[in-house]
């Protein structure tokens, strides 16, 4: 049996639905997580980071910002708070960076929203005069200001992974799994929508596009998303992208 209470269709042909109830339990057995997958490696995330992941790089796409100033994103939040919204830290850091509130960051509530939060740091790296030529983790230092700035450099092979998925470069590069619930929320498509808009606003990117709704589909009862040919399930489990069926 399948509830779908709407479809929606986007621009670049995506598009999504509500859950399917009846599932089989089998595909769920190893839980929820994500896996991105480009030529230059794998990583495995879970849901919150790779939401986080997304809305970095739907931030970074609303600024215009080349795939280095991504990267430097992540390495940063990697280490800061293995790119999680954590509400806790040295000191009073919060969130994905460790923003802290005295330091003229924002308030708690700001710093704990991963858009503000990201914006707030992508306009801090634009004023680091020249952060284009130096490393990721000179650029990543020159932000933050830690303590330890060279352990940035350990997550450069994870931050090119991310940023060649989570941009749109790789198609298909990401997908998700996650437990059905059993008495699932009706679909959130349109508050779906506003929140992706209020990290990029309007997108030509459509696998970025793509990407978001995949890593946020639990969020918002979320079924399938739909673009260029192939489906994402929610009810497919680790299998990942797949093509569309014709018929």
């Amino acid at each position: 049996m399948t509830i779908v209470a709407i479809v929606v269709v986007l621009a670049g042909a995506i598009f999504f639905a509500g859950y399917q109830l009846m599932k089989k339990a089998d595909t769920f057995v190893l839980g929820e997580g994500c896996t991105i997958t480009v030529p230059a490696g794998t990583l495995d995330l879970d849901l919150e980071q790779s939401q986080v992941a997304a809305t970095i790089a739907a931030v970074a796409a609303r600024r215009k910002l080349p795939k280095q100033a991504l990267e430097i994103a992540y390495i940063t939040a990697i280490q800061e708070s293995k790119m999680t919204n954590i509400s806790f830290g040295d000191r009073d850091s919060v969130g994905i960076f460790q923003q802290r509130p005295s330091q003229g960051w924002g308030t708690v509530k700001q710093i704990m929203d991963p858009v503000y939060s990201t914006r707030r740091f992508f306009a801090a790296l634009e004023k680091v005069d020249g952060y284009l030529d130096m490393s990721l983790h000179d650029a990543a230092q020159a932000v933050q200001r830690s303590a330890d700035g060279g352990a940035y450099a350990d997550h450069r092979r994870s931050a090119e992974i991310l940023a060649t998925a989570f941009r749109g470069d790789q198609p298909r590069a990401v997908h998700c799994w996650y437990p059905p619930k059993e008495s699932p929320p009706p679909p959130q498509d349109a508050a779906a929508k506003k929140e992706f808009n209020r990290a990029r606003g309007a997108s030509r990117e459509d696998w970025l596009k793509a990407t978001w709704f995949v890593t946020h589909a639990p969020v918002y009862g979320l079924r399938q998303v739909v673009h260029d040919g192939y489906v994402w399930s929610a009810s497919a489990g680790q299998d990942g992208w797949q093509p569309v069926k014709e018929g």
